[in-house]
């Protein structure tokens, strides 16, 4: 990318994200937003808050301080995601003249681990085969010019609505 690119890059960029923060409320939270999305697109494999707080900050000293405000700003602040999701489609529906499609896919995440929601044992058609991951369903707007995404929601495994105990069957039954 030269730097011509990157400049227009970063000015798109951050005015997409004044037309998201919109309704955040604090402008702490409104500048951990930029962050965090900031944090997605740098190198970088593993994408969950800790090592994304680590690529934004210049200190390894100060890393926890942003994996908080990060933390803050996706798990704990109150903001709503169908309004955000709204805005987003009437932004394509702009951008995109020409829609003419949405489309569903399935996008299947590899995992190590069990401790992450919704992992299991499971076909993924990213990965061709079936192996340890997570599915999403997405919704995409698409046409001429291109598509985007406006929604995605985790698909549930069978095993994970037969969890024992309260929480577990509080947890599936919100995100049914």
């Amino acid at each position: 990318m030269t730097p011509t690119q990157l400049r227009k890059f970063d000015q798109e960029l951050s005015e997409y994200l004044d037309s998201m923060r919109v309704g955040m409320g604090r402008t702490e939270r409104r500048r951990a937003l930029g962050g965090y999305v900031t944090g997605l697109l740098l190198d970088g494999d593993r994408k969950s808050i800790e090592p994304t707080a680590a690529r934004l900050v210049e200190e390894p000293g100060q890393t926890e301080a942003m994996r908080q405000r990060l933390l803050q700003c996706v798990s704990g602040a109150s903001w709503n995601d169908c309004e955000m999701r709204r805005r987003l489609s009437l932004k394509l529906q702009r951008e995109l003249p020409g829609l003419e499609a949405l489309v569903l896919d399935d996008t299947g995440f590899p995992k190590k681990g069990v401790h992450s929601v919704d992992v299991a044992r499971q076909y993924s058609g990213t990965l061709g085969r079936t192996d340890n991951c997570q599915v999403a369903v997405s919704l995409h707007l698409a046409g001429e010019k291109g598509s985007n995404c406006i929604a995605m929601r985790l698909y549930l495994p069978e095993e994970w609505t037969h969890r024992t105990g309260a929480e577990g069957g509080r947890q599936a039954s919100r995100r049914r």
